[in-house]
């Protein structure tokens, strides 16, 4: 039974939001008054000192519920500008939104700064009545961590200037990369001569497809596309990593790694613990891309092959089929979370219509204010995609738990917010393992799921090591594209262990993910939720539909404690030791998909 009475629309609905896209006045009167709460909060904030007695503190509850109300609307405003950029990067209006919201997120954290000094310079004792104050207590988390990282930053008038400066220095190179990436085309031949100009989401989906001549061509015309754009992106990665690398030196932080692991609230012990199993277990990983390249003819894999299927599933999925499967699937772990997901295809949260001028890749932005999700992808009828879908509702799903907390409480890290996602991919794609109609089938979609943790394990490691060795050679002058192109190959070698039989040296000029200027290093907190989360599905198999309460009882802590106080608190383990890093692994190289896979293809590491 269909549980869609009339066919779902693969595009999203925004006007509730705020009628008009790009045009509408609703949207611009709400950023107006928007600057104008940041600014009030700003002139009251400068006429305040840090409280001297815990009676003092009461004067800053009026604050607290107004800079929460003003970061709840700040991300209103990103996420749908994000949605109108993302949609048609043609949109010339939308990019000079964007330009506004940079602006105004830029008044916000000068407002913050000051705010968050005020309470760095608030004595101990003082502070720890505060924070034990009944309603303050379940924000007091995030109002520690600030008052912490502010007494490593420079003064509030300093901060305040390097925010200023960056709306057009270090914003304005990230969002110039959106304006390159609105202009890179990928011609591609198809099998009748034709030549269609892709957009970058386009021809990244003809890079999955089963007929590894349409991905050689795809890829090559890829990689000549990107080669093209390469001396503008080099320029912009460049003025990116320069700005970064000039404000922590002036703040006195040495390791490049100081802020990204402030930020996803994780311990180097931490990431150093989950690496190092990474880096024990890969041969198992090598031995399975060699045995797939002798089953695909190929002495080794290329780049092209490695996300390629094994095989090929009868048809293809139609975006109704995707929905109708996760919503099942969803069902049978969780009731809330299936019903979610339904309410997001019903209300046309998604934008997953295959066609020209989209951004590429896929992502789920939270609006705290409307307590909704808008999700972006593009849809091409894959299994890869519906894991793409998956994954991402995922995301939602994990900020409609937050809605029920306060705003502050609501700041959860990247790599957390990957577990929640991944988690939901984990879901849907053992079920349609287990629902395969043929052993063939069977076989394509256990490989499918090794392929992911391939990506997670080598694809991830590579852009680590890259953008590690980049920034060291940065602090040393630029790099031009030719030696970014080197750096990223030599990576690739390194993480994939010579396996393949050519690389991707253009990557660090296509991936979005090095150009974001909100979270530096959008690399490793990929592979620390994949692992993370194998880690709680591994519970969640053995306790059934009892462990949903858990499970989101698991999300809503994200926001106020560290990853290794989470771990501890709902798993029992100590994430700096390689333990639960070896046991997580332990699930996808022998207890999951590799054993299976192996078993019928006889990889030689497992005889």
């Amino acid at each position: 039974m269909a549980l869609f009475s009339e066919p779902i629309k693969p595009t999203w609905e925004l006007d509730s939001l705020f009628p008009g896209g790009s045009s509408s006045a609703e949207y611009r009167n709400f950023l107006e008054a928007l600057e104008r709460d940041i600014a009030d909060s700003l002139m009251k904030i400068k006429k305040l000192s840090a409280p001297g007695s815990l009676e003092e503190t009461k004067v800053f509850d009026e604050i607290i519920e107004g800079l929460q109300r003003e970061t709840a609307k700040l991300m209103e405003a990103d996420s749908f500008v994000g949605c109108l950029t993302a949609q048609d990067q043609h949109d010339k209006k939308a990019v000079q939104l964007a330009a506004k919201v940079t602006s105004i997120r830029a008044s916000y954290n000068n407002t913050m700064t000051l705010f968050w000094n005020l309470l760095g310079q608030t004595e101990d004792a003082v502070w720890n009545g505060w924070m034990g104050r009944e309603d303050i207590a379940p924000i007091s988390f995030l109002l520690s961590e600030k008052r912490g990282q502010a007494r490593e930053k420079l003064s509030p008038e300093l901060e305040s200037l390097a925010s200023d400066l960056s709306v057009d220095g270090y914003h304005g190179w990230g969002q110039h990369y959106d304006t390159i990436v609105a202009k890179v085309e990928v011609p591609f031949q198809e099998k009748n001569g034709e030549i269609k100009v892709l957009s970058v989401g386009q021809a990244a989906n003809k890079m999955d497809d089963p007929d590894r001549t349409v991905r050689d061509r795809a890829f090559e015309s890829w990689e000549k596309a990107w080669g093209d754009a390469a001396d503008y992106c080099a320029d912009t990665l460049n003025r990116l990593a320069g700005f970064r690398l000039k404000l922590y030196e002036r703040r006195g932080w040495d390791d490049i790694l100081k802020e990204p692991l402030a930020v996803n609230r994780m311990t180097k012990q931490t990431l150093d613990a989950m690496w190092g199993v990474i880096e024990e277990n890969k041969s198992k990983f090598v031995a399975y891309l060699e045995r797939k390249a002798k089953l695909l003819g190929m002495e080794r894999l290329n780049w092209s092959d490695v996300d390629s299927p094994l095989g090929q599933l009868s048809g293809k999925v139609t975006y109704e089929q995707a929905a109708e499967n996760i919503i099942e699937q969803f069902g049978r772990f969780s009731p809330k979370l299936a019903e979610f997901a339904t309410n997001a295809f019903r209300n046309r949260w998604i934008e997953a219509e295959d066609r020209p001028g989209k951004r590429p890749g896929g992502f789920c932005s939270s609006l705290p204010v409307s307590k909704q999700t808008r999700i972006f992808m593009t849809f091409g009828g894959t299994v890869s995609n519906v894991s793409t879908l998956a994954h991402e509702l995922g995301h939602g799903y994990h900020q409609y738990l937050m809605d029920e907390l306060p705003v502050f409480n609501q700041d959860y890290a990247m790599n957390v917010a990957e577990t929640a996602s991944t988690f939901a991919e984990m879901i849907v794609s053992d079920a349609l393992v287990k629902n395969a109609a043929t052993e063939e089938e069977k076989v394509i979609l256990l490989a499918d799921k090794i392929q992911s943790a391939i990506a997670f394990y080598m694809n991830i490691h590579a852009r680590f090591l890259f953008e590690t060795r980049f920034y060291e050679k940065r602090r040393k002058g630029m790099l031009d594209a030719g030696e970014l192109c080197a750096l990223m190959e030599e990576a690739q070698k390194e993480a994939y262990q010579g396996a393949l039989g050519n690389y991707h040296p253009h990557f660090w000029a296509s991936k979005l993910h090095f150009y974001i200027t909100d979270v530096p290093f959008y690399n490793f907190p990929y592979t620390f939720g994949y692992m993370f989360s194998t880690g709680i599905y591994a519970l969640a198999q053995r306790e059934g539909q009892s462990f949903a309460a858990k499970y989101d009882a698991l999300l809503q802590d994200t926001g106020r404690m560290t990853v290794e106080e989470l771990a501890a608190k709902h798993l029992g383990v100590d994430l700096t030791k390689p333990d639960f890093w070896q046991d997580a692994i332990a699930l996808d190289r022998l207890g999951r998909p590799v054993n299976a896979v192996c078993t019928v293809f006889k990889c030689t590491f497992y005889n």
